[in-house]
């Protein structure tokens, strides 16, 4: 992941939010919730690292539940602090591993602070014959198909998907979705349990 964070308010800003949430059975919470008991998200597994322009960034957690996580990304690390000040901007990223059993086949993106614009990317392996498609849910509308299609481009193994909207919607939720074509169905239904 990868966010330019501007500070537009009055005070220093010393951490940000970001939240960790996965589903392997999206339109059923009872599969969903009895799987994740018997085969938690954790923290070992995750391998969370980040950085805020160029420093590593430590991190706290917020809330630890079996499928989600909100963690505290904080400017500082063991050399000292680097707080955002107001009228600065700076890129955050970070990463962390969450293998498809776990997660499913979808990402989303729901936003919660003003933003000026929104890219997603993806990027499959070509060999898998991807198709990507989304939806865009807000607090006056049910979900209805993303305005714009994401962009396919084949670049030799890989199939990348690039869906990019400018000035998203405050608290709007973007959901991209995925099946790949040269898997039989009954494969891709992973992480049955018993």
């Amino acid at each position: 992941m990868r966010r330019r964070l501007r500070n537009t308010g009055t005070e220093p800003i010393t951490r940000y939010l970001i939240r960790i949430s996965v589903d392997r059975y999206p339109g059923d919470p009872e599969q969903s919730n009895a799987y994740y008991r018997t085969h938690p998200l954790t923290w070992d597994k995750l391998g969370l690292t980040a950085t805020g322009g160029g420093e590593a960034m430590r991190w706290q957690a917020k809330h630890d539940r079996d499928a989600s996580k909100e963690v505290w990304l904080l400017f500082d690390n063991e050399h000292g602090r680097f707080p955002l000040y107001p009228g600065e901007s700076v890129w955050i990223e970070y990463a962390y591993t969450v293998g498809d059993e776990k997660w499913g086949h979808w990402f989303q993106r729901a936003v919660r602070l003003p933003t000026e614009q929104l890219e997603v990317q993806l990027s499959f392996p070509a060999a898998l014959d991807p198709v990507v498609w989304g939806t865009e849910t807000s607090m006056t509308a049910e979900a209805s198909p993303l305005r714009t299609p994401p962009v396919r481009r084949d670049d030799g193994e890989q199939r990348a998907f690039t869906w990019i909207t400018p000035t998203p919607a405050l608290h709007a939720r973007y959901r991209l979705e995925w099946r790949f074509r040269a898997v039989p169905e009954h494969e891709t239904n992973q992480g049955e349990f018993s």
